[in-house]
């Protein structure tokens, strides 16, 4: 973990997924740990207090979430409140704040009480931070996660997306369900190559996204990382066995060439979706784009999204403006400067 050394900040932002929970200042400090909601729903105010107890002081919280749409609640109202609680129970009496869809700032019993506006509001804070990197008259955000994509035009600085809601956004383009980690195979492709055929991924969780690009080497191996499909190791050895199996093999009938081509198609199937939408989300902007915003763990995908369909402009890495671990937490570090800035 990387620790601020700039005092107190106003708030912590915290960013509250189904898979991950991610923790930033504001100020250079930022963190992102996994952990399954949909598994460990009554953890979720320890896991959160431990984050606090490691994290910078602060006088207050800043809340978004997407966990609500984990499977262990019966509906998103039920998810945003228990979410709310968790934080509350985690903040031991300090200040909390959560973010709505509208831009606004309310305090937990008013967003338990409207819970689809408090609901996945993490995009348009993000989009709303970046803007002001980008306050060209059009531009657009790439946020490419371990588990979705958002896709967010900017006009004048400002979040222009069509939809608001979950299904809304899938439906506008504006979010796609696929990520550079947890992503199944069978999600991205129906077919990848092997000894001249082209053979069906099975339709099992065998391996993920994850597995595609640490063999392809885009994402570092974390051999301590046992978040994967089969609990094994975020290693490309690892990685070679799960991609053997999702075609009902092994490494002896898949060798390490052939688990590099696998892991290719996989790779360009998933960059031909991700281009397509966000060719459409362009189409919604009133002119070419004066500058394109990335941040995610996959903004190397994003950058390749960009080069496929030949968009030429102003390019601003989160990454190498704000630091790996940042960009990675992009929405939480994007909550802790907006709530700072409102005060």
């Amino acid at each position: 973990m990387e620790s601020s050394n700039a005092g107190s900040a106003t708030r912590l932002g915290l960013d509250i997924g189904g898979a991950n929970l991610k923790i930033a200042d504001g100020r250079g400090f930022a963190f992102s740990q996994p952990f399954p909601l949909w598994q460990r729903p009554a953890e979720l105010a320890a896991a959160l207090r431990q984050l606090l107890a490691d994290a910078p002081p602060a006088a207050g919280l800043a809340v978004t979430m997407t966990g609500e749409l984990a499977d262990c609640f019966s509906t998103k109202a039920e998810g945003v409140r228990t979410i709310v609680a968790a934080a509350v129970e985690a903040a031991d009496g300090r200040d909390l704040k959560v973010y709505m869809t509208d831009g606004s700032w309310v305090g937990t019993e008013a967003a338990a009480a409207d819970p689809l506006r408090a609901a996945a509001s993490n995009w348009h804070a993000l989009a709303r931070f970046a803007g002001r990197m980008a306050p060209q008259q059009s531009a657009l955000l790439i946020d490419i996660g371990s588990t979705t994509c958002d896709i967010i035009p900017l006009v004048h600085g400002l979040p222009s997306a069509r939809g608001h809601t979950d299904p809304e956004r899938l439906v506008a383009g504006e979010l796609v369900y696929t990520g550079v980690q947890r992503s199944p195979l069978c999600a991205v492709a129906d077919r990848v190559p092997w000894r001249g055929w082209l053979c069906p991924l099975a339709q099992e969780l065998f391996a993920t996204t994850w597995d595609v690009y640490l063999l392809l080497g885009d994402l570092p191996e974390e051999p301590l990382s046992t978040h994967t499909a089969d609990g094994r190791p975020a290693t490309q050895a690892a990685a070679h066995d799960r991609l053997a199996r999702s075609i009902c093999g092994d490494r002896t009938m898949v060798d390490r060439e052939a688990a590099m081509a696998i892991a290719q198609a996989v790779a360009e199937a998933q960059l031909e979706q991700l281009a397509e939408a966000v060719d459409r989300v362009l189409g919604s902007l009133p002119e070419r784009p004066g500058g394109v915003v990335l941040s995610g763990r996959g903004e190397f995908l994003a950058l390749r999204v960009l080069e496929r369909l030949g968009l030429s402009t102003r390019i601003v890495s989160l990454a190498q403006r704000l630091g790996p671990e940042v960009s990675r937490a992009a929405t939480a570090h994007a909550l802790a400067v907006l709530a700072g800035e409102e005060g």
